[in-house]
């Protein structure tokens, strides 16, 4: 999985174009059926925490600024033992990319921001 782009539409993953927020995997896509970060639930993160193999880290996109969440949510997920990283989406999905390159158990949760981008070549990083 490599996150090529953004807009305010959705993501283009691996070749493919992803509408609404999303759920990166390490092997699949999936709609993330939340509307913005305070959508953000213990309910909307148990998909993470069913995968198996066990992610090692979940990289969330809040969209243009880092939202904070609810301590008690990044505590549950920590104490299943994954790592959170909150970041504004285009820092979230530099993060995977990064983090998928290094070959890291890793999964992202994306919602789109208010603003488009797609790197030099049509390759984000």
């Amino acid at each position: 999985m490599f996150i090529e782009g953004y807009s305010t539409r959705g993501f283009t993953i691996s070749g493919d174009l992803v509408v609404g927020p999303c759920a990166v995997l390490p092997r699949s896509i999936l709609q993330w059926n939340v509307g913005s970060h305070r959508d953000i639930s213990h309910e909307s993160l148990s998909l993470f925490r069913l995968l198996e193999p066990q992610i090692e880290i979940l990289v969330l996109g809040t969209g243009d600024r880092v939202e904070r969440l609810h301590p008690a949510m990044l505590k549950q997920m920590r104490e299943c033992g994954i790592a959170v990283e909150v970041q504004d989406t285009a820092n979230a999905c530099a993060t995977f990319n990064f983090l998928m390159n290094e070959r890291r158990v890793v999964a992202a949760g994306l919602i789109p921001p208010g603003v488009s981008c797609t790197s030099p070549g049509g390759k984000y990083m």
